[in-house]
C-alpha cells in the first residue's frame, strides 16, 4: 500500500511567496544598479560641445630660429625637451625614420612648436614666453587648416608668457575669458594643445591644488591640475566646464619627461593683466615690497608667541626699500595684506606683485607680541639680476664665548658696513649642540636672539644667559648677504 504524501497549502504558499519574493529582489537589484550606472554616467561630463565650440580659437605655434650646435636637422624640439621625453619619442625624432632629419647637426634651421589660443578678434594670441623664446619666425596655424605669420608683441620671462599678434587675419574665433579667481579645488576642467606636435589633442582632469608657487617663479600663483600636459602643450588654454579660459598651461613636474599627473597653469586673471600691459606699454610692471621673506613652522610661530603657523616672516628689509620707508622691520610677521588673510609665505609675493605700483596698500603685522596696522606705498619690481648678493669674508682675531656649542667673535665693520647691519657677531665655531641643530654654521652673522638685538659680543653674552629652558627661541642670521630666521631649543 502506497503513501501519498501531501503538502499543506500553507507549505505551497510559503514556497510560491518565496519565489515571488527572490525574483522582486533581483529586479530590485537591477533596477537600482541601471539607476547608478545612470546617476553615474550623468555626474560625468560630456566635453564634446565644450572642444566643438572652443577648439577653433586654439592655435598650434611652430618658430623657426637659427641653428645651434647639438640641435637635429628641423627637430620641432630642442636637445633638452628630447632629453626629457621617454626613449620612445628620443628614437622617433632621432632615428632614421623621423621625418625631421633625425641625424645631430647645426646646418638646418631649429624648429619647435608649441599651443596658444585668441583672446580678441584683432588677432592677439597668448602663449608661453619660452614656447617663441629666441625665434626668428613664428607661424600661428588655426583649426580650419590656416597658416598665418604673427609677430611678437611682448614678453614676460618672469611670468613665462608671450604675447603675439596675427598678420592680416580675417574671421578669427575667440575665445571667452573666464575667472580664476572663482576656481575651486575639485572642479572638472580640460585643455587642448598639440602634445608631442599631434594637433588638437583633448586631456581632462580636476583641479588638484591652487595657489601653488614654485621655484622658479613667485610672483605666478600656479593652477595645478591632474589634466595630461606634454611637451607641446605649453602656452595652450585650461577651459572650466562653462567653456571659459581660467588658466595658460605651463609647467609639468616630472621624472621621465612626461606626464606624471602634476601639471601648473598659469591664472588667467593674471595671464590677462600682463597681457594688457605687454599690449599697451611693452612692459610689465610688478609691485614691490623690498623684503625678503620666509615660512612661518611650528617653531617659529610658537617663538613668535602665534598660535598656530601663519603669515610671511620677514628676514631682511631691503635698503631704500618701500618697505624700509613705511618703517618694517626684521621680525615682523604679515598676517594681512590688503585685507586678505596671508597664511603661507608663498601668498604675499603675488598679492604684492598684483598691487598697481604707486598705490597704497594696508598690512597687518605682529611685531613684539602685539599686532599693528602699516600703511605701504607700493614701488616697482626692480629688473632681474639688478641685485647682488654680498658673501661674508669671515671675521678675525677677539674675545669670544662659547655657549649653546659656537664661539663668537666681534663683527669687523667693514664687514658689517657691506651686509647692511648694525653690529652683530659672526660665528667662528659651531660644536654638537643647540645652535648647530638649529642650523647655524660658521661665518653666520647673529644679529638677534630670541627678539632681542645682538650688536657685540656682550651682548651675544648677556642674551644667551637670560634665554628660557626648553622653549624654541628664534635667532636671526644673515648668511651670505640674505638673512633668515632659525629655531633654536636651548
Amino acid at each position: 500500500m502506497s503513501r501519498t504524501t501531501e503538502v499543506a497549502p500553507q507549505s505551497r504558499n510559503f514556497q510560491s511567496g518565496g519565489a515571488l519574493a527572490i525574483l522582486l529582489l533581483v529586479l530590485s537589484v537591477i533596477v537600482l544598479t541601471g539607476w547608478s550606472q545612470a546617476g553615474l554616467a550623468q555626474g560625468l561630463p560630456d566635453f564634446t560641445e565644450l572642444v566643438e565650440d572652443n577648439a577653433g580659437a586654439v592655435v598650434n605655434i611652430s618658430t623657426t630660429s637659427a641653428p645651434k650646435a647639438g640641435n637635429a636637422r628641423g627637430m620641432p624640439f630642442d636637445e633638452r625637451q628630447l632629453e626629457q621625453m621617454p626613449e620612445f619619442f628620443q628614437d622617433f625624432f632621432r632615428g632614421p625614420q623621423s621625418p625631421f632629419g633625425g641625424a645631430p647637426g647645426n646646418s638646418q634651421p631649429r624648429r619647435s612648436m608649441g599651443s596658444g589660443f585668441i583672446v580678441s578678434e584683432d588677432g592677439y594670441v597668448l602663449t608661453n614666453n619660452h614656447v617663441v623664446e629666441g625665434a626668428d619666425e613664428i607661424i600661428v596655424r588655426l583649426n580650419d587648416r590656416r597658416e598665418l605669420p604673427a609677430t611678437l608683441v611682448g614678453t614676460d620671462p618672469r611670468s613665462d608668457m608671450a604675447v603675439l599678434k596675427i598678420e592680416n587675419g580675417e574671421d578669427l574665433p575667440v575665445v571667452k575669458i573666464g575667472r580664476s579667481s572663482e576656481l575651486k579645488v575639485g572642479e572638472w576642467v580640460f585643455a587642448i594643445g598639440s602634445p608631442f606636435g599631434f594637433d588638437y589633442t583633448v586631456t581632462a582632469g580636476i583641479v588638484s591644488a591652487l595657489g601653488r608657487s614654485l621655484p622658479s617663479e613667485n610672483y605666478v600663483p600656479f593652477i595645478q591640475t591632474d589634466v595630461a600636459i606634454n611637451p607641446g602643450n605649453s602656452g595652450g588654454p585650461l577651459f572650466n566646464l562653462d567653456g571659459e579660459v581660467v588658466g595658460i598651461n605651463s609647467q609639468i613636474y616630472t621624472r621621465s619627461g612626461g606626464f606624471m599627473g602634476v601639471s601648473f597653469a598659469i591664472p588667467i586673471d593674471d595671464a590677462m593683466n600682463v597681457f594688457r600691459q605687454l599690449r599697451d606699454k611693452g612692459v610689465v610692471s610688478r609691485g614691490w615690497l623690498g623684503v625678503l621673506i620666509q615660512e612661518v613652522n611650528r617653531d617659529l610661530a610658537e617663538s613668535f608667541g602665534l598660535e598656530r603657523p601663519r603669515g610671511a616672516l620677514i628676514a631682511e628689509v631691503m635698503a631704500d626699500s618701500p618697505a624700509q620707508q613705511a618703517g618694517l622691520q626684521a621680525g615682523d610677521i604679515v598676517l594681512n595684506y590688503d585685507g586678505e588673510p596671508v597664511e603661507l609665505s608663498s601668498d604675499l609675493p603675488p598679492m604684492v606683485g598684483r598691487t598697481p605700483v604707486g598705490e597704497t596698500a594696508n598690512l597687518r603685522v605682529l611685531r613684539g607680541g602685539e599686532v599693528i596696522e602699516l600703511g605701504v606705498e607700493i614701488g616697482r619690481l626692480p629688473e632681474e639680476g639688478s641685485e647682488q648678493a654680498v658673501v661674508p669674508s669671515g671675521g678675525s682675531g677677539g674675545p669670544s664665548s662659547a655657549p649653546l656649542g659656537m664661539r663668537v667673535e666681534p663683527l669687523p665693520a667693514d664687514l658689517a658696513d657691506s651686509l647692511g647691519v648694525d653690529g652683530g657677531v659672526i660665528v667662528a665655531d659651531v660644536a654638537r649642540g643647540a645652535a648647530y641643530e638649529a642650523g647655524i654654521r660658521p661665518r653666520d652673522v647673529i644679529t638677534e636672539i630670541n627678539r632681542k638685538k645682538v650688536a657685540s659680543v656682550a651682548d651675544f653674552r648677556e642674551v644667551v644667559r637670560a634665554l628660557p629652558d626648553d622653549k624654541a627661541v628664534s635667532v636671526r642670521v644673515v648668511r651670505q648677504g640674505r638673512a633668515l630666521y632659525l629655531v633654536m631649543k636651548p
